[in-house]
């Protein structure tokens, strides 16, 4: 990036959360010669989503050498899709070498944010009751911020351990443990196979059966780690492979490729035994209504005798059991809630208050919606990454993307001595309709699957869709005219 480390000014920036996201704007604002700025994470470290997901068996379902920065390559990965572990450790070693940390404050959520008219800036209030005040302001909160807790009858009343997938309990020993697991989608399909190994008996409860694909993911061997780390530019090359494959499958547009795809899960089902059993985990909706998963080892995992897969609707928990509408009942000890997060609700996970009092919900009443994912109407200098309408591909890739971009619209804002700057609304309503039109255009996300990419209201706020090199093109694109501004004042 080839932009001035010196600043005339120094706008004050605080950026709402320490993961992927954050931790890039946090660099490059560094690197760009923007020092005034503070990381706010509510956690005790850096790496967001992996940080706060550490369940067995945790790891990333994008091939490796692209779920990296493009700035810091890592050709270490121990395997083609790593663990959450080395991803972890990964981000805490960006954070240190580019010096992030000295601006981050842990244990420092959010709860609010408003609009100062009167100062151009933003009021934010902490969980701790501190406030402070930014010219700028990030919501790097991303998707997987807050876990769903299902609505089930009894879910107080039970006497055992409970406790959310995002949340793992690694103090409670599942050995010799009845375990039920409610839920069966990305984390299930990553942890089961694990606890099967341990707990005494394990109940799957599903609701949809998932297409769950193979994939390539041998343990790299010492020959192939050297190799990378002696040829760095094959590794280029190798991941540019990647990505035109990732960047060319992201809207299921090819018929070909989909039913390869689909012709793959239905054959590693067949290592499954019973074949009940393996009906019940075939999948009814077409491939990529819901997000297709990976995993070598979850069909064979109901092979064994202490795994089982129950398909009936859950009626209510006691204080001992699950029982499901048909008058099953299965006694239990430990729940483990495999139910997903609040993938709709972005920023609005903080009480966001623009213009006028204008709350962000309400701004979002149809659903979350932004410019580029990334700017909404009525609130001034709020950049979002990991925005509405942004999820597709590998998400570092589109994050690099927001932050070159929200980059550019801060230096515009220091160098034209601005006070703020705020997307027109006709500018945005554009753009949403452009990219609600794709939306229905890609066939696989108009079925009926309880996917989590639509909101209430039905409208489509998670999926990108068009390609990851679209994306960077659009984000790469100068577009002064679409916001309004103010000269700072005096």
């Amino acid at each position: 990036m080839n932009r001035s480390s010196r600043k005339s000014r120094q706008p004050r920036i605080a950026i709402v959360g320490a993961g992927p996201g954050g931790l890039c704007m946090a660099i490059q604002l560094k690197r760009a010669g923007f020092s005034d700025f503070v990381l706010l994470e509510k956690g005790d470290g850096v790496g967001g989503t992996w940080a706060h997901n550490r369940y067995p068996g945790c790891a990333c379902d994008i091939p490796s050498l692209l779920y990296a920065f493009s700035f810091e390559p890592n050709l270490g990965w121990s395997r083609p899709y790593a663990p959450q572990s080395e991803i972890l450790a990964y981000m805490e070693r960006c954070a240190k070498k580019y010096d992030v940390l000295s601006h981050c404050r842990f244990q420092s959520g959010v709860d609010a944010a408003t609009w100062q008219e009167e100062t151009s800036c933003w009021s934010l209030v902490l969980d701790s009751g501190e406030t402070l005040e930014a010219d700028i302001l990030f919501s790097a909160v991303g998707m997987f911020n807050e876990p769903v807790w299902p609505e089930i009858d009894g879910i107080d009343t039970f006497a055992g351990v409970s406790f959310h997938s995002a949340n793992w309990n690694w103090e409670h020993d599942l050995a010799g443990r009845d375990v039920a697991v409610i839920g069966s989608a990305a984390s299930a399909v990553q942890f089961v196979p694990q606890i099967v190994k341990e707990a005494n008996r394990v109940t799957l409860f599903q609701r949809t059966a998932n297409w769950v694909m193979p994939k390539e993911d041998e343990p790299h061997t010492r020959e192939i780690l050297d190799n990378l780390q002696a040829n760095p530019e094959s590794a280029a090359v190798m991941r540019n492979l990647i990505y035109e494959g990732v960047d060319a499958g992201m809207t299921f547009s090819n018929p070909e490729a989909v039913a390869e795809l689909e012709a793959s899960v239905i054959a590693s089902m067949e290592v499954i035994e019973d074949p009940v059993v393996r009906e019940k985990l075939r999948p009814q909706h077409p491939f990529g209504c819901k997000r297709p998963l990976l995993s070598n080892d979850y069909f064979a995992a109901f092979n064994r005798p202490n795994l089982e897969l129950v398909t009936e609707g859950i009626r209510d928990i006691t204080r001992d059991s699950v029982r499901t509408v048909d008058g099953g009942e299965y006694s239990v000890d430990t729940v483990v809630f495999a139910t997903g997060f609040a993938t709709t609700k972005y920023a609005s996970a903080i009480d966001l208050r623009g213009r006028d009092g204008l709350g962000i919900e309400e701004a979002w009443s149809d659903g979350a919606h932004a410019y580029l994912g990334i700017l909404t109407s009525g609130f001034p200098n709020l950049f979002m990454l990991y925005g509405p309408n942004t999820n597709n591909g590998s998400i570092l890739e589109m994050i690099e993307g927001q932050v070159e971009y929200t980059l550019g619209q801060i230096e515009r804002l220091v160098e034209n001595d601005l006070s703020w700057i705020d997307v027109r609304p006709e500018v945005m309503d554009r753009y949403n309709e452009g990219v609600q039109e794709a939306i229905r255009g890609v066939k696989a996300w108009q079925a009926n699957c309880n996917g989590y990419y639509r909101s209430p209201s039905g409208r489509v706020v998670t999926q990108w869709p068009y390609s990851m090199s679209e994306y960077r093109a659009r984000t790469s694109t100068a577009d002064a005219d679409a916001f309004q501004s103010a000269p700072r004042r005096s």
